[in-house]
């Protein structure tokens, strides 16, 4: 299939990648027409031509990021990343309507043959196919013609704009901006009865606005909107002003807050960095309010990916209730599309279409691109697995032949960590990625012969190991479908999430011949490797000290769904653990305690026994300060204390002196290197199945005592 792609030097290619799947409980859409906004997606490309200084100055939360990269993994693995994130394409498009061919059995909404109109900037791109999930889609009603619902998104913005100011019948209303979604918004308010003020600088968008419905329109280049306000109000001011437009600045703003009359509301739609006038704002008693995107459930992943709609009678008006509407509104005739679609082409020219809008003095308003009908894509469904003991699965491989690899799960960290370790060390089969655009871009990357957004179909390969990368909901099933294939496996940590799917992957170990290493990058790290040399040559019991700053968790991260991550103690403390038992030997005991919510614990202290008397203490912590380093340690021996700092740094007090050794690597080319050394028959397996059991039964018993309050037996 055809998708169009964005590269970070402003590039734009229409790249032949494979379908997508539908996700859990979702559809997939052969796309029929997509909308493309102007405003946003003329910025996205403008933002992707500035120089790396520009982009720099942009987007300083990125520049931090790369800092705090750069701390912690060190300068050139941050540069490294930098350089994946320019170099990969991105999709565009966030509107389209289409035909659904496929459906998750988890969906009990839509039915293949079924019209949609999709939402999304994470799924509804600009492709012959799209993959989206239940509560993004809404059954497009009879009457209502594709291209038309194709604005759906685009018109949900505008009303969930219009219901945050909450207008009643009668009152005024300026709406600054007259791009698309503010004529959208000028046209669902009038259709309420509201009278409206238009306001843009270009004649052509003010003409359009009179036909949307705008009572009355201004040039603020040619007349003072606050002047015209008075007469249009008889000097009482506008009710609401809804400001949509982009950029930063106070400009707008000032214009809104002296064009309200006294405690009027102002609602920010656009992407507009507000600077107010604090007295005037005061002295008026305004109301300032955010409109966020198409309504209630945008940016919650637990609504728009895991299905779970917000109840009607507390959330009348949810994202998709707002596609609904906008659709129903279509239908009657009383969202009139027509004066804003300024162009209507092909899709195949999509890449044209865009240099146009690029171009000086376009004018451009609503782009509908039309498709031809693509193939239809089958739904493929995982199997069943069975349940039994552990065993520890091959040492060493005899058979001789050449390994072939196929990856599921490609993200920004395989890219960078992983596979530029493998890639000349075994051949590569298949990759496969939640998204045909980033699938196709890995494959020509690293040298795969084929990209597929479907794991099943690597599964069915020919590939005799799988590395997996995927989310960790997904660990668990994949490995064991790895397993039932013969394969040997890679898997970032963590293993598994629940106790009963690390008892199907012991069964799967039984029944198969394959083999399961799991992502424990820390023991490989050069610094490990010499520290527990010296650490086996001195008697006794040993006490490990481990401290972790992991940072606050963003509100969005997907680590915060816990159903996804597992969470942050199992989603990644578990490294810590594991490390923890690759130095000090098997674990009996745990007692733990969280500083956060038991059921979401971020911040967990946890003190480990083990078996020969040796003890760690745990400290994961999200609250801290970034300038302080995010993993040290310290570990206590007879005549000997070895502190490490990010890896990166080795100090040694013995013999009552200092000395100090510095290395480059986490471990990841080194775990890498080892695991592709068993593949190849060279080198016996790197980490055995029962180890990394271990440190996952050692993380659910931490977990276990966190829930109730007292120490667990491992």
């Amino acid at each position: 299939m055809l998708q169009l792609a964005q590269y970070q030097d402003g590039r734009l290619e229409l790249q032949d990648v494979p379908a997508p799947v539908p996700p859990p409980g979702g559809i997939l859409v052969r796309t029929t027409c997509s909308v493309i906004s102007p405003g946003t997606e003329k910025m996205k490309v403008e933002q992707a031509r500035m120089s790396l200084l520009q982009k720099a100055k942009a987007r300083p939360d990125q520049v931090k990021k790369v800092l705090d990269t750069a701390r912690t993994l060190g300068w050139q693995a941050a540069m490294e990343k930098v350089r994946n994130r320019l170099e990969s394409p991105t999709p565009l498009g966030y509107s389209a309507a289409g035909v659904v061919v496929a459906v998750d059995e988890g969906n009990s909404r839509f039915r293949v043959g079924d019209r949609v109109a999709c939402g999304g900037a994470e799924c509804a791109f600009h492709s012959e196919m799209i993959a989206v999930p239940d509560l993004l889609a809404a059954r497009i009603p009879e009457g209502v013609e594709d291209w038309q619902a194709a604005y759906t998104t685009l018109a949900a913005i505008s009303m969930q704009a219009v219901r945050q100011a909450g207008c009643q019948l009668g009152e005024r209303v300026l709406v600054v901006g007259q791009g698309l979604v503010g004529l959208l918004a000028t046209r669902l308010l009038q259709a309420s009865g509201v009278r409206v003020m238009a306001v843009d600088y270009v004649p052509d968008r003010l003409s359009i606005a009179s036909q949307m419905g705008a009572e009355c329109t201004i040039n603020p280049g040619q007349t003072k909107a606050a002047d015209a306000v008075r007469e249009w109000t008889d000097g009482q001011g506008v009710d609401t002003v809804l400001l949509c437009v982009g950029g930063q600045g106070r400009e707008a703003a000032d214009m809104a807050i002296e064009c309200l009359r006294e405690r009027g509301v102002m609602v920010i739609v656009g992407i507009y960095d507000a600077e107010l006038s604090w007295k005037t704002a005061y002295m008026k008693d305004i109301q300032v309010r955010y409109s966020r995107s198409y309504g209630p459930g945008r940016y919650d992943p637990e609504y728009e990916w895991a299905g779970r709609d917000y109840p009607f009678g507390y959330v009348r008006w949810t994202e998709n209730r707002n596609f609904e509407a906008c659709l129903q509104l279509m239908q009657s005739g009383r969202l009139d599309l027509t004066p804003v679609t300024t162009r209507r082409a092909a899709f195949a020219g999509a890449v044209a279409v865009y240099d146009a809008l690029m171009k000086p003095g376009n004018t451009d308003i609503g782009v509908v691109l039309e498709y031809e009908k693509a193939a239809d894509v089958p739904l493929v469904s995982p199997q069943g697995v069975a349940s039994e003991i552990p065993v520890i699965g091959p040492t060493r491989l005899t058979s001789g032949h050449a390994p072939l690899l196929d990856v599921i799960g490609a993200g920004n960290f395989v890219r960078t960590m992983l596979l530029p370790h493998l890639k000349e060390q075994v051949k590569l089969g298949a990759i496969v990625n939640g998204t045909g655009l980033s699938a196709r871009h890995v494959k020509e990357k690293f040298g795969f012969a084929q990209a597929e957004t479907d794991a099943a179909v690597a599964l069915l390969g020919r590939g005799n190991a799988v590395l997996i990368g995927t989310r960790h909901h997904l660990h668990a099933p994949l490995v064991i479908e790895s397993l039932k294939a013969g394969r040997h496996v890679f898997v970032e940590k963590p293993l598994c999430l629940t106790r009963d799917e690390l008892a199907q992957i012991d069964a799967s170990m039984v029944v198969g011949t394959g083999s399961v290493m799991v992502g424990f990058n820390r023991r490989f790290a050069p610094a490990t490797v010499e520290m527990k040399a010296v650490l086996k040559a001195i008697p006794g019991p040993k006490t490990l000290a481990y401290h972790v700053f992991a940072g606050a968790l963003a509100p969005d991260h997907w680590y915060a769904n816990v159903e996804q991550s597992g969470g942050r103690v199992l989603g990644e403390a578990c490294h810590f653990f594991d490390y923890a038992c690759h130095l000090l030997g098997r674990p009996v005991r745990v007692i733990a305690q969280t500083l956060g919510r038991p059921d979401f614990p971020d911040s967990v202290t946890a003190q480990i026994e083990f078996e020969e008397g040796s003890s760690a203490q745990i400290i994961y912590s999200a609250e801290g300060d970034y300038a302080f380093p995010k993993e040290t340690f310290r570990v206590f021996a007879t005549g000997l204390v070895v502190e490490c700092e990010n890896f990166q740094k080795l100090t040694w007090y013995r013999n009552r002196k200092k000395t100090v050794n510095t290395y480059r690597s986490k471990g990841h080319a080194e775990e890498m290197r080892a695991w592709s050394a068993f593949l190849n028959s060279e080198k016996d397996h790197p980490l055995l199945y029962p180890e990394a059991r271990q440190s996952m039964l050692l993380t659910f018993a931490a977990l276990d005592s966190l829930r109730q309050g007292c120490a667990i037996a491992v």
